[in-house]
């Protein structure tokens, strides 16, 4: 098993007051992400006994507007965005050099996930938990731009979440 690191950068003060016990909350999402994906995917660098890291900052909607505009070329604000070192060419042969396996970024907007969780009548908590689990298997090499993919990568959120007690967020 893999040792799990999680870096939390708290942007956005309003975090604090919204999800009190963010720490456990995001370290719990990610060991049982990585779990369920170990179990149901033969993904190479996961069979290492090297840590796993993650850069998780909990953000607001101007940053994450930013980010979104200047990486995605969306002027808006998003939930979530995740930026996954294994996209980038020099991924796989970097791994044996190095003692961490360091998975990418995730940025949340506080502001945006408040609304969305308003809208549909369900928790931060359980909202916070879809757009991490979300972002970390973005981390992983999980995508939704085909339907297949997308069907695919809901698959996985769903039963990670049902590991979480989080109802399904994709059920009407």
């Amino acid at each position: 098993m893999n040792k799990l690191n999680l870096n939390i950068s708290v942007e956005e003060p309003g975090w604090e007051q919204a999800l009190a016990n963010i720490k456990h909350v995001s370290e719990t999402v990610f060991e049982k992400t990585v779990d369920y994906v170990r179990q149901h995917e033969e993904i190479d660098f996961l069979e290492t006994k090297k840590p796993l890291g993650i850069n998780l900052a909990l953000s607001n909607d101007r940053e994450v507007h930013r980010l979104n505009a200047e990486f995605r070329h969306m002027d808006k604000p998003t939930n979530v965005l995740s930026f996954a070192n294994i996209d980038d060419p020099g991924f796989e042969d970097s791994l044996p050099l190095c003692a961490e396996i360091e998975l990418g970024d995730i940025i949340i907007a506080l502001e945006t996930m408040q609304r969305e969780a308003g809208e549909k009548e369900i928790s931060l908590h359980d909202h916070y938990c879809h757009l991490l689990t979300h972002g970390i298997l973005h981390l992983l090499g999980f995508d939704h731009m085909e339907d297949d993919e997308a069907e695919y990568m809901e698959s996985f959120e769903i039963e990670i979440l049902a590991g979480l007690n989080v109802k399904n967020p994709y059920e009407e």
